[in-house]
């Protein structure tokens, strides 16, 4: 299965929001370092602070930041600071968020990891705080950056106090840079959502039902009775219905409407579709209706493909459909084009992302006519590997288009859960297929590429051999992933061909003839390539695997057709 690329977000608030040279400076380490790309640059002049966002995989962004306070710790002294916000360094706070295939545990280790790094090779102190945090008090900023700057003195050396690295007698080096605060929290989202009236009133009213906070519990009338109190003096709260929300109603000159605004904090406990839906009840309830909603902001794919799988789901629809349909049924679900166009391409982080990379010219992006034409040509690159794994996909869409016949049919509405499992499994296995239809293709690239280094001296010749010989073997294991994967897809035919709407039986039954092509195909790619390693234990091994999976394929698909042919005679 192609292994989800892992995105993650930082953003670092630098103790400078005047001198743009500066900043600049500052981001310009940033926008230097490679699979990385600067979304936003947020300089503010009373706070004397800037806010800095930016987005890749990984390795790049930790790399990236660490040059970034690098660069802040050169060029701003902190002994000359004065701002309205609180800051206890050059770089006040780093936090790294997980954006798409990284979970928040393992963000947390990458920012301590960071925060180590920043105190051993540039002798700047750090503390961990929010998920990085390595006590558990220390999970609260404000705790962490107490005392702010002019408290670091006091605190450097003290055992509870102290930064979790880099802690040592206070010095001019610190005195200069201070503290940083690295750690790892979860996606913010900011949203507003539009209501049909003119009252913040209204607004605040929904903001209070709704946010985790909640109201303050009032004694005798609800709205001017006094705040009631408990034993410890402290204000008694009525909870929200949302955990992970904070929010507020107010009303937008520029729109001329009442919004309730919303950070969602976390996405995994309040995903954006329930704090959509959870909106509108309480809007509902005092009388207002919820127009649309407008994204503040970036956004990560996955907060729109699970609100459009939702709300599919609320309709009974399967959501085994390409991408681009789950995001439309999204964005019309919650109004997102309610102020202005919404579009994806502009407000999705992985797709900015993805539209800053190089190389972008996919096999997968060309068109029927121009997969067929640029496969026709004298390269020898797109190939077998790459049809064949793009025969895979097709099979794979052809169960999957089965499936949600089935769910959608007539009569069978009580089936459309089964059936649209089936059409989402089909999916996954199209997606994974179209991947390595490029995959295959790069593989050969790296063969190419290894043939083409030096071959003067001894080491450089031992150099271009070992790569070959990796590159190689690279070349061998990706088309018999093709054959993996296209094998799974017997599954999803088979099931079809027996339990799907039997009008579309042959197109199952297609699906399985493209499926062992794919299979077939791939396996002769395993073997040429295998031909090649000079390790061949590995290689009797890997083609030993193909030619299990081809007999496997070959019995699959003449069952499934039998079937087939015995279905359309009755």
């Amino acid at each position: 299965m192609a292994k989800k690329k892992q995105i993650v977000e930082c953003v670092p608030n630098f103790s400078e929001g005047r001198d743009m040279n500066v900043i600049k400076q500052i981001t310009s380490e940033i926008e230097k370092t490679s699979g990385v790309k600067l979304l936003d640059v947020d300089p503010g002049e009373a706070t004397n602070r800037t806010v800095v966002t930016f987005v890749g995989e990984p390795e790049a962004v930790v790399d990236a930041a660490f040059r970034a306070v690098a660069k802040a710790g050169e060029l701003i002294d902190m002994r000359k600071h004065h701002g309205a916000h609180p800051r206890i360094g050059a770089t006040d706070v780093l936090p790294i968020v997980p954006v798409s295939g990284i979970t928040l545990e393992e963000c947390a280790e990458l920012a301590q990891k960071l925060a180590e790094r920043i105190a051993s090779e540039l002798q700047i102190p750090t503390y961990c705080y929010e998920a990085a945090a390595r006590t558990p008090k220390r999970r609260n900023l404000a705790v962490v950056r107490r005392g702010e700057y002019e408290g670091i003195a006091e605190r450097i050396m003290d055992e509870n106090e102290k930064p979790d690295f880099g802690a040592r007698p206070y010095d001019e080096k610190v005195a200069r840079t201070g503290c940083t605060v690295v750690g790892a929290r979860d996606f913010l989202i900011a949203v507003n959502f539009n209501l049909n009236s003119t009252s913040t009133r209204r607004a605040n009213a929904i903001a209070f039902d709704v946010r985790e906070k909640g109201r303050p519990v009032r004694e005798g009338n609800p709205i001017t009775g006094k705040k009631k109190l408990d034993e410890n003096g402290k204000v008694v709260m009525q909870p929200g219905t949302l955990k992970g929300t904070k929010a507020i109603g107010w009303f937008i000159d520029e729109y001329g409407i009442a919004q309730v605004s919303m950070n969602i904090t976390n996405i995994n406990e309040t995903p954006l579709h329930k704090a959509f839906d959870e909106v509108c009840r309480c809007a509902q309830n005092r009388g207002l209706r919820v127009t649309g909603t407008e994204i503040v902001g970036l956004i990560p794919e996955c907060a729109l493909l699970d609100a459009g799988k939702y709300f599919l789901a609320k309709q009974q629809r399967s959501a085994g459909i390409p991408k681009e349909d789950i995001l439309k049924i999204a964005i019309k679900s919650m109004g997102l084009e309610d102020l202005r166009p919404f579009n994806p391409e502009e407000k999705v982080i992985e797709y900015l992302l993805a539209a800053g990379e190089k190389g972008g010219n996919k096999l997968v992006d060309l068109t029927v006519k121009g997969f067929a034409e640029e496969t026709s040509r004298e390269s020898p690159a797109p190939g077998g590997g790459s049809v064949s794994a793009y025969m895979g996909a097709l099979g794979a869409s052809l169960a999957t288009m089965v499936a949600n016949l089935s769910s959608h049919k007539p009569g069978w509405d009580e089936r459309w859960s089964e059936f649209a499992q089936w059409a989402e499994r089909g999916m996954e296995l199209q997606e994974e297929l179209l991947h390595l239809v490029d995959e295959d293709t790069e593989a050969f690239n790296r063969i190419m590429a290894a043939f083409g280094m030096p071959k003067n001296t001894d080491e450089e010749k031992q150099l271009r051999t070992d790569a070959i010989q990796a590159a190689t073997l690279f070349a061998t294991e990706v088309p018999l992933e093709t054959m993996k994967t296209s094998y799974k897809v017997f599954e999803v035919c088979r099931q079809m061909v027996t339990t799907g709407n039997p009008n579309s039986v042959s197109d199952a039954g297609v699906g399985a003839l493209a499926a062992r092509a794919a299979v077939i195909g791939a396996g002769m790619n395993v073997k040429i390539n295998a031909a090649s390693l000079k390790d061949r234990e590995k290689a009797e091994a890997l083609i030993a695997e193909a030619d299990a999976l081809v007999e496997k394929a070959n019995a699959e698909e003449k069952e499934i057709t039998q079937t087939v042919e015995e279905m359309i005679r009755k």
